[in-house]
């Protein structure tokens, strides 16, 4: 088992995956009756926040949409990042060109121009990331929205 990392470390290690070309994202949502829903999807990360851009008809979006809350997990198992976050906007894809130039800087693909699509902002509200057993302690990276390292 590697040395745990301290907090500044994963930060940092968070950041440089968040901020990848073509990074991907694993979204939990619930419907309003409780129903979970996961998908993957592709993310930008632009200033501290969590792009992601869908159908406003999917379930992924209805559900963000009703509850405000999201879950997102990036990386595997032995290399998880888990982000809390809460809907801070919705923009349609050809509404916000700085977000959508942003968005398709960093993402694989681009969907400005689909009917019916559109970016979804999320603010985290907390951040946990760890390795293994032994990064548990400290895996907190960020509360109540603010980093604490």
């Amino acid at each position: 088992m590697p040395e745990p990392r301290d907090r500044t470390t994963r930060k940092i290690d968070l950041l440089a995956a968040l901020t990848a070309p073509a990074a991907d994202v694993w979204v939990a949502t619930a419907s309003p009756d409780g129903a979970p829903h996961l998908v993957p999807l592709s993310l930008a990360w632009i200033d501290d926040r969590a792009v992601i851009a869908l159908e406003e008809r999917s379930v992924t979006s209805r559900n963000i949409g009703a509850s405000g809350v999201a879950r997102l997990a990036t990386g595997h198992t032995r290399d998880v990042a888990m982000i809390d976050a809460v809907l801070e906007r919705s923009a349609g894809v050809d509404d916000d060109d700085s977000l959508g130039s942003a968005y398709a800087a960093q993402a694989d693909w681009d969907p400005c121009g689909l009917d019916g699509y559109v970016f979804l902002v999320l603010r985290p509200t907390r951040i946990q990331a760890w390795r293994e057993s032994n990064e548990l302690a400290g895996r907190v990276l960020m509360r109540d929205g603010a980093w604490v390292v």
